[in-house]
Formats: C-alpha cells, structure tokens, sequence
C-alpha cells in the first residue's frame, strides 16, 4: 500500500467500499473548512461590531464630555438676574388707628415681608401644595416632573412639575416665554440659586412674588385680599387655602362667592392639610381640628369713595416725613398706620348722607357739602375726616380744604384773651379750614395746649418702623382762660336732641358753640364744634350752586342752618360714644342752641 492509500483510504482503485469512505471524508473536510471560513467571518463581525461599538461609545462619551463642559460653562456664564421692576415694585397700604385696611396706592397689590413673619405653618402648607422635595432639591427635580404627570393621568390632586425655585425664577427673574431655551435657562438659574441663596431666602422671594389672584401679588396682600389680617395672622386652614389657591388663582379667586369654585377649592384645601400631616408639618390634632375658612366676598362691592380723602390727607403727610415724593411713597412698601377711627368715620359719613336733604327749595343745581373734623385734645390725632360723599365726583376735601367764612367762629378767643403760638395766627385768618378751626376749639378742651392736627402715627415697611409721629404742641393760651371760655360755652344739652330747662343738671363736662358766617338768608357757612377733654368736633356746612359758593338757607330741610349743624354734630357726638369722660349712663350732647 502506498503511503497516499495509507492516508486518505478509500482513495486508490479499491473497492467500492473504499470509494465510499474516500466521498463521506471529502464532504466532512469540505464541510469543516466551511465552518472554518464561517467562524472567520463570523469572528471578523465580531470585531467590526467591537470597533463600532467602541467608535459609538467614544462619540457619546465625547459628546456627553462636551456637553458637560458646555454646561458647565454655561452654567458659570449664566448670572443671576436681577427681578423685574414689576416684582420689585410694591404698593403702600393705609389702616386705621386699630389696624384696620383703609385701602392702598401704588401700581400693583404686594408688599414685601420677611419670612419671619409669614407663620411656619403657612410655609410649610405652600411646601405641600407646590414641591415637597423643596428643602432638600438642588433646585430642580426632575421627579416633581413625572409626580405631576402622573397626577393628570391618574387624576390626583394637581402639582406643577417645576419647583419652587423654578418658579421663583420663572415669575421674579425671566419672561414668561413658553420655549425649550428659556425652559434651560431656567432650570441652570434656578440650579445657581439654589449653590447660592439659602432656601429660607428663595422661600421668602417666591411667597413675595407669587400671584394669588384677586390682584393680589404675595402671601401679605393675599392674607389681605381673601382674609382681612396680615399674613402673620393666618391660621393654619387659612394658611393651607392660600398654598392651595396658588395652583389656579385665576379660578379659585371666586372662593367665597362661587359654590362650584368653592367646593373645588374645599378639596384642593383637603389636600393640602393631609399632605401636611403626613410630613408631620402639623399634628393629627391639628388636621382634625381644621376647619374650611370663611372668605372675605368677591368681587368686593362699592367702596366707600369717603375713604379716598382719608388717604389722600394721610399719603401727602407720610411723603412729607419720609422727605419722598408721593409716587415714591405709592410704590415703596410701605405700611402707614393712620389716627383714623374707620369706624366712627364710616358711621359719619353714613349719618351725613342719611341727613342730607337731597335737594333745596332753590333748585337741583344747589348741593349742601359738609365737613366734620374730630380730633384728640393735647394730642392732635385726626379721629375723624370727612370731606365729602363722593370722591370720583369731588376730589376736594372740604375737611381740609374748604373755608369757613370767619364770621363769629373765632368770637369766644376775642375777649381779653391773650393768645399765641398758632392761635394768635389762626384769629387773623378770614376764613379758616374746618381742620384749623377745630384745632382751636381742641386746645381750649387740653387746657390752653394747641397741638397740630396729624394723620399719620407711624409708618413701617418691611417690619421694621421708619417714622413715629410725636405730638406738636405750644402754649397757645393760659389754662384759666381757657377753662373761663369753656365755662361760657358749656350748653345745657339733652339725650333727646333738644335743650335742657333753665337750671336742670347739664350733661357732663362737653362744651359746645355754633356760629355763621354773616347773618340772615345770606349766611354761606353754618358750623358747629363741640369739645371735651377726651374729643373735639367740628362740623360746617358749605353752599355750592353751579361750582360756586351759594348761601345755606333753604338747603337744610326743615331747620335753620345752624339748627341743622347742631344737630348733626349732636349725632356725630353720640356715635363718639360719650367722648366726655361721664358715666355710661349719663346723658351725651347732642345738639346746641343757636347763636
């Protein structure tokens, strides 16, 4: 056998057994140098795949380096604005003498307040409503995002997908453009905010800033708007119907006045509590003790344009002591607690209105205007101003600007009475404001003291207190003059609005005189003051037809004038609430005799 048939049997000129095998081994060697070439190929795909996948997965990681460096420098070249003028800009609120809300100036609804006064529970409630994760987020949370597409899927309670910070950003420091650049470059601000501002300090802008509906822009005018009290002065429902306004303020504005949106709200404000208790913001007491709050109605009704003078005495002297402008003062934040007495002065004005005839025996062309004018002796606090019925129709304030016609006004200082300081001025002036004429009557009340009316008794912004008034008084006369003036003033007044008999026991300590300028039908200015330690009031009575001054007669019903202006003073006085310093049950002034 030859060494090729000893290799390859089957090969050589054999049987055909051997001829078989020599087939059956061809097609193995064949089959086996296929499979060789396929894991060939199969290998060389393999590393080509290898070599692309590296090559895709240098691109990525080159294009995810750059697009962290890209960032990155976008990040450090990205400042942090400064807010819109608009955000910045605030209005100047007016209160009474007892703190309560006489009305605002400037060109929108907010007043800045520092975080300590806006109580923890109502941060804690706009937390819940608006971004949980608020106190340890980065300032962008990408999981407040899915949370609140789940929410519209699922239809749970409603959740913005941005975060407070974003938010803040979005509503103080950029435009309100809807784009995916401006969507960027507020999540890189609001993620610089976050690396250098505190919290506390990004809480405190975004409850300042934030629009609760009603005109109202932040927590403090919002307290206001739907309450009536000072965010410091939210309860804890009140606090969680706020947080829960926020989400819609321009629907849920209407809480109060509108069932549906009422009961709406209602939910929401469910929501917001239960939210709190879970992350143990309140207690299980607390959540079971809340109760929905009652709000203040909107859209308000009529106000009373009276108020409007009120403001307008108050704004020009709060401008003054501030050394300010009065559009510096509108748009500056500021808080001016006034003297006024809004009650007694609303009750005024109600009484003036209720006893104005509406027409005179002249023609409809003839309007009665009156003032009146209560200030505090030996202080000079303005208690009451009314200068007018309707502002819109008659800027002027009469209390302070209309001029009593001297006439005998000043008669009871002329009688050997030695007078200084403004009083000595006040007897020259032909015809004084009801204001100043008052202010004399008032220093006879404080014992020969005059002190300068004021309006303003301080004036706080942001907390923080920047003027205090402080009396201004001068010795205008002595004490015993004064007390002899006020013994030939003092009338015998009734309860019942008439005159006590010749010799019955008189009322108390109040003294009162009425005076015209002129006499007869041709008198164009009837008053009347009434004093006592604790109150001086002046009331008088003008005349107009067709703009110009026109005579009273004829224009007071059923009374003379000066009857007519005693009257009212008398009425005024009882509403004072026996300002005379006697007994509850003693009879109070009420009218005067005529001169």
């Amino acid at each position: 056998m030859s060494a090729r048939d000893r290799l390859f049997p089957g090969t050589g000129t054999g049987s055909g057994t051997s001829t078989g095998a020599g087939l059956r081994l061809r097609l193995r060697l064949r089959l086996l140098g296929a499979g060789a070439r396929l894991r060939r190929i199969r290998l060389r795909l393999r590393r080509t795949r290898a070599r692309r996948l590296r090559r895709v997965l240098a691109v990525l990681l080159a294009l995810f380096l750059t697009a962290c460096a890209a960032l990155v420098v976008a990040y450090r070249m990205t400042p942090v604005p400064e807010p819109h003028p608009e955000t910045v800009s605030q209005s100047t609120v007016f209160v009474d003498a007892e703190g309560e809300y006489l009305g605002r100036r400037g060109p929108v609804d907010r007043q800045d307040v520092p975080l300590r006064q806006v109580p923890r529970h109502v941060q804690d409630a706009v937390i819940a409503a608006e971004n949980r994760s608020f106190r340890t987020d980065s300032g962008v949370a990408p999981s407040a995002i899915l949370r609140a597409a789940l929410a519209a899927v699922t239809g749970g309670g409603r959740q913005g997908g941005s975060t407070i910070t974003q938010q803040y950003v979005k509503n103080a420091l950029l435009t309100p453009e809807q784009s995916l650049k401006r969507k960027a470059h507020e999540a890189l601000i609001a993620v610089k905010l976050d690396r250098t501002r505190s919290k506390d300090e990004i809480l405190e802008g975004y409850l300042n800033t934030v629009y609760f509906g009603r005109g109202a822009a932040g927590v403090e005018s919002a307290a206001r708007n739907y309450f009536g009290v000072a965010a410091r002065d939210l309860t804890v429902s009140q606090g969680a119907a706020l947080a829960a306004i926020v989400n819609l303020p321009s629907y849920y504005e209407r809480a109060g006045a509108d069932a549906k949106v009422t009961g709406t709200l209602q939910r929401r404000w469910v929501w917001v509590l239960d939210a709190m208790a879970d992350s143990g913001a309140i207690s299980r007491g607390e959540r079971s003790a809340a109760r929905f709050p009652a709000f203040r109605f909107y859209p308000p009704g009529d106000t009373d344009g009276g108020r409007q003078y009120l403001i307008d005495a108050a704004s020009a002297e709060a401008a003054d002591r501030l050394g300010i402008s009065q559009d510096e003062l509108a748009r500056g934040g500021y808080k001016v607690h006034t003297t006024f007495d809004l009650g007694l002065q609303d009750e005024t004005a109600e009484l003036v209105r209720e006893r104005t005839p509406a027409n005179g025996k002249h023609g409809e062309g003839d309007r009665l205007h009156t003032a009146v004018v209560a200030t505090v002796p030996g202080d000079g606090a303005v208690r009451v101003l009314y200068g007018g019925a309707d502002y819109a129709r008659q800027p002027f304030n009469d209390a302070v600007d209309g001029a009593v016609e001297a006439g005998t006004v000043l008669d009871p200082f002329l009688k050997g009475t030695r007078l200084g300081g403004p009083l000595e001025d006040l007897v020259e002036e032909t015809a004084p404001t009801p204001l100043r004429l008052n202010s004399a009557y008032a220093a006879l009340a404080a014992d020969g003291t005059y002190a300068a009316p004021y309006t303003v008794a301080r004036i706080t912004r942001a907390g923080r207190t920047v003027h205090t008034a402080r009396p201004d008084t001068h010795r205008a006369m002595h004490g015993k003059e004064a007390a002899a003036i006020t013994g030939l003033l003092s009338l015998p007044y009734a309860s019942d609005g008439g005159l006590l008999p010749a010799g019955a026991a008189r009322s108390g300590p109040a003294a009162g005189h009425s005076a015209g300028a002129g006499s007869g039908p041709g008198t164009r200015t009837v008053w009347h003051s009434v004093y006592s330690p604790r109150l001086a009031l002046t009331l008088a009575l003008f005349a107009e037809r067709g703009g110009k001054p026109a005579r009273v007669a004829g224009l007071t019903g059923g009374l003379e004038p000066d009857e007519h202006a005693a009257l009212e003073a008398g009425e005024v006085w009882r509403l004072a609430g026996s300002p005379g310093g006697t007994p509850s049950n003693t009879p109070e002034p009420t009218a005067a005799p005529r001169p």
